[in-house]
């Protein structure tokens, strides 16, 4: 097992059973207790659980989100065909927002090599783009959140009053056909709906583990979206569901 994919699997484990022994984790991962210290350690450092003798207790609520070290190297190969999906709905020329998260990252870096114009809505993805030859880059106003580095406040919101993109390219943390998409910050939620807002045409970006969640802050409801690209692991339920509210969705 990768170490991300095994940190990703102590984590949840662990904010499931509230705490956890490290023989329990070895046993669960197949890694060795050694192995399982040093993760724990990672994880400690990253604010995610809490260190006792023989074990840790998650940090974590049930509805908070991992922080983003956890999360951006965490099904990578999944969200780049997500996102290469994505840049392929795009014409060159086309004004673009990009929201925050990691889905999002990995479209802008798929956008590096194109002739659009670009507002990311995170100085990661701000980074990313950053000297892409072919992109005219506008970077907004913010409040930058730690670790997240999305920018959110009435500055943000206030850049993306005053501009309208062809496309807005929008992550969440929970969507469904009935509650909408949701997001887990009310500050990053108020973003969310101000770029929907600026843009002609909405395109989410969801693994498939999130078209059966809900999180605390709504943003918008699916008949917002024109689009959705998730992967191919996505049940047919959530997604038929979707299509029946007039949302296009695909696949990869």
């Amino acid at each position: 097992m990768a170490s991300t994919d095994r940190l990703r699997q102590i984590t949840d484990a662990v904010r499931a059973a509230g705490r956890l022994g490290v023989a329990e984790l070895a046993g669960l991962t197949g890694a060795s207790e050694m192995t399982i210290r040093r993760d724990l350690e990672t994880l400690a450092d990253q604010g995610v659980l809490e260190r006792y003798r023989g074990g840790a207790r998650s940090l974590l609520l049930r509805g908070e989100e991992p922080p983003f070290a956890l999360r951006e190297h965490d099904g990578i190969e999944t969200k780049r065909r997500i996102a290469a999906e994505v840049a392929g709905l795009i014409a060159d020329g086309e004004s673009v927002v990009v929201d925050s998260g990691t889905t999002c990252l990995e479209v802008a870096r798929a956008l590096a090599h194109r002739r659009v114009t670009a507002m990311p809505l995170s100085l990661h993805a701000v980074h990313a783009l950053t000297g892409a030859p072919q992109v005219t880059l506008l970077v907004p106003g913010g409040r930058p959140r730690p670790g997240e580095l999305a920018l959110t406040g009435p500055l943000t919101t206030a850049s993306l009053a005053a501009l309208r993109f062809d496309t807005a390219v929008i992550g969440c943390c929970g969507l469904t056909a009935s509650d909408g998409l949701t997001a887990y910050d009310l500050d990053d939620a108020a973003v969310k709906r101000a770029a929907i807002g600026s843009a002609r045409r909405v395109i989410a970006v969801a693994e498939a583990a999130k078209l059966s969640r809900t999180a605390l802050a709504f943003v918008a409801p699916a008949t917002a979206l024109h689009a959705v690209v998730t992967d191919v692991t996505a049940q047919d339920e959530e997604t038929d569901a979707l299509a029946t509210a007039g949302v296009t969705v695909r696949k990869v």
